[in-house]
């Protein structure tokens, strides 16, 4: 019998918050909005990154058009900076090949698109204990 452990990759194995803040930020910035605390975000993701933009967006300009215009600016932005801060929780490096060296497999599941979460993992988890992962197909913009 196979033994698979699937973990979430934001908030679980790695501390993202930073990158996302960043990005978030970058694109309020050009689109002319106000930016926010990397602390703040803490409050405003899960449930996907629209709703990160739609809680980011000020209050009346909280519209579908303008979190898809907030999105098309975060990508171009996040694609080149997703692992600039991103760096895995302590001791999860160690967790991770710890489970290997057990003989159980590992895997990451997210909600991010698969470049991007590949991009993290072959960044911030040494080989032996990089999970394969799977996220979204492609980013929409």
């Amino acid at each position: 019998m196979k033994r698979l452990i699937i973990f979430d990759l934001d908030g679980t194995l790695l501390n993202t918050i930073a990158d996302l803040a960043q990005s978030t930020n970058h694109a309020l910035h050009t689109l002319g909005y106000p930016t926010h605390e990397t602390s703040a975000y803490n409050f405003m993701v899960g449930n996907g990154i629209n709703k990160l933009f739609e809680r980011a967006l000020p209050e009346g300009e909280k519209s579908e058009t303008n979190v898809l215009r907030v999105r098309k600016e975060f990508i171009h932005y996040y694609d080149v900076h997703n692992a600039d801060k991103s760096r895995p929780y302590p001791g999860i490096p160690q967790l991770l090949a710890q489970l290997q060296a057990d003989g159980l497999q590992t895997a990451v599941a997210s909600n991010k698109y698969q470049a991007a979460t590949e991009k993290l993992i072959a960044t911030t988890s040494p080989k032996s204990a990089s999970p394969p992962s799977s996220g979204k197909e492609k980013a929409s913009t």
